[in-house]
Parts: C-alpha cells; structure tokens; sequence
C-alpha cells in the first residue's frame, strides 16, 4: 500500500509513497454533546520520511512542508488544497481533499541511528469549509 501527498498553494509539495509512512483521517466531534453537533471538524495526521538526494536526485519537499507550517494567519497562504492518495496494487483506494487545510502542527525528528528525518505534519480543514472536505473510495484502476 502507498500514500501520496500534493499540497497546491503559493508553491506545490508532493511526496511520493517512498517518503509518506502514516496517515491518520479523524473526525472531531465534540464528545460532550447528547446529540449530532454542528462543531464538526477533521484533522490529518501524516508521518514521513525526510529523504537526502541522492545521486543527482532532486531533494525531497519536506523543508517545503516546515516552510508552510511558519505562514502566519493573517497571510491567506497559510490555507491550501491538501489531496492524499491511498494506493493499493495501482488502484487508488481512498482519496481525501482538504481544500483548506491548515497547520496545526509540524515537528521533525533527526537520530543519527536511523540514518533519516521523520516528520510528523498535522493538518485541520478550516471549519466554516467543511462541507468542501471530500472523502471518496471506490475507485477503478488510475
């Protein structure tokens, strides 16, 4: 199975499925609430790899994710076109777009042992937005 990752903004960023490890869709619901609530919202939590070039590779987009993480509130960038691919067998298996998504979390780990970066991006859709989140399945081959 493999993840991909394509962030339209000011600059795109796309990781492929070498880099993506984890991706975690959740919806936030308040858990006071007796009856289905309005306060909806929805949270990703992505996990990768911060892959070196190698051999005349180009670098990897992560150092573009960290950029994006440090846009302020009041710069209309700081909202982006998130889609993540879930792929199986070259069958897309899941597709979820966030249409504006922002950061709420970015950290990246560096361990001389593993020999590679691991980033942890957390990502939310803007809640007056979230009739625009799509989550679709079902697909044929690409």
């Amino acid at each position: 199975m493999g993840l991909r990752l394509k962030i339209e903004g000011s600059e795109s960023i796309s990781l492929r499925e070498t880099s993506i490890m984890t991706v975690e869709f959740g919806a936030d619901i308040p858990h006071d609430s007796n009856a289905r609530s309005t306060d909806l919202g929805s949270t990703v939590k992505i996990t990768g790899k911060i892959l070196a070039a190698v051999d005349g590779e180009a670098a990897d987009d992560t150092s573009k994710l960290a950029k994006w993480a440090l846009v302020p509130a009041e710069n209309s960038d700081c909202y982006r076109n998130v889609v993540i691919e879930v792929v199986n067998a070259s069958q897309i298996v899941r597709q979820i777009t966030l249409p504006n998504a922002f950061v709420i979390d970015y950290k990246e780990d560096f361990s001389d042992e593993a020999g590679t970066g691991v980033f942890t991006l957390l990502i939310k859709q803007k809640k007056d937005k979230m009739a625009t989140l799509k989550f679709e399945g079902g697909f044929g081959g690409e």
